[in-house]
């Protein structure tokens, strides 16, 4: 989640000046998301290429999580909160969209594709995750509601240590055995916890905090591919043969994922600009998390998917905000 998205939504809707620091600060976001793919790639190659490197590093992918999720944590503002209370409807359609089209669609994929139950795993796992860091930047770039994206993405990730654990032991427990209370543990460690301490230190040191604002998307994407080489890594013996597999189970999620999104919206009466930050916060997950859990509770392959989600979900949002953007708004 970027500041400048939100300044620059809250600045376009009162048709103020741009302010130049934020401007900026929208600049870098989009480089940001246009060169994360790229960093993605590669650190996936490097990891396949040089797994002795990486493998050593599993134990730290939880603390990696926790750096993301506190710089995410650093993003969020009390108005930010006070949009649920706004406009609850949305934000509840938001939730119910995403925790049931990305877990429900995970299941149906690993059925219909006859997964292995280790990559079965990986994939609804990484559907019961919530909403993915970067969705709130695609959504401001497909000139979508982000005060909508920031809400759903802040209350999925809050409910998260609850409603993921419960959701891959109902729709996974039948492939490997669930330790779903061990994972309430690590999710409240690595999301809950390092949120909040972001949450307080913006409130608390406001200007520390302002000065690394900018610097915020580039931390999340290095520290994103760091998690991505280290999972490849762990599973490089395993991609040749399973690779193809994932790369369409990972494409048929996210595919789903935010055409059903914008549906969500559009069946729940929601403006255009609603339907579009509906997609993204439907579309794209958190597959760090997804990443940590499964190599914390099942396996290196089980994670295979939230790594190649991670590079996915940003290539294809990307380009679909890239053609909503240049789509006319237009309201029934």
């Amino acid at each position: 989640m970027l500041e400048a998205t939100k300044s620059s939504e809250s600045r376009a809707d009162a048709d103020t000046p741009a302010n130049p620091a934020l401007a900026a600060e929208a600049r870098i976001a989009r480089i940001a998301v246009t060169v994360f793919p790229l960093l993605v790639v590669v650190a996936g190659v490097v990891g396949f290429l040089a797994p002795g490197a990486f493998k050593p590093l599993a134990p730290s992918v939880p603390y990696l999580l926790g750096i993301i999720m506190f710089c995410m944590g650093l993003t969020l503002t009390p108005p930010d909160f006070a949009s649920v209370a706004k406009r609850p409807w949305a934000v509840v359609l938001g939730i119910v969209a995403h925790y049931v089209i990305m877990p429900g669609a995970g299941w149906l994929i690993a059925q219909a594709l006859h997964l292995e139950p280790e990559l079965a795993v990986g994939v609804i796992l990484v559907g019961c995750a919530p909403s993915g860091t970067a969705s709130n930047v695609m959504a401001f770039l497909a000139k979508g509601d982000v005060a909508l994206s920031v809400a759903v993405a802040s209350v999925s990730t809050l409910i998260a240590p609850v409603v993921t654990p419960l959701l891959v032991l109902f729709l996974a427990g039948s492939y490997l055995q669930i330790d779903a209370a061990g994972m309430v543990l690590d999710i409240v460690k690595t999301v809950l916890l390092p949120v909040v301490a972001g949450l307080l230190a913006r409130l608390f040191l406001k200007r520390a905090v302002a000065k690394v604002l900018p610097a915020l998307p580039w931390a999340s994407a290095v520290v994103i591919s760091l998690i991505v080489a280290i999972v490849v890594a762990g599973s490089a013996s395993k991609i040749v043969a399973a690779g193809g597999i994932v790369f369409l189970a990972v494409v048929l999620h996210n595919g789903f994922g935010l055409g059903l999104g914008y549906l969500a919206g559009k069946l729940g009466r929601l403006d255009a600009k609603a339907r579009r930050a509906l997609a993204f916060e439907v579309g794209m997950q958190n597959s760090g998390l997804a990443a940590t859990l499964a190599t914390a509770h099942f396996s290196a392959l089980a994670a295979l998917p939230s790594a190649v989600f991670s590079l996915w979900h940003n290539v294809s949002g990307a380009i679909v905000a890239a053609w909503l953007a240049r789509r006319p708004l237009r309201d029934a």
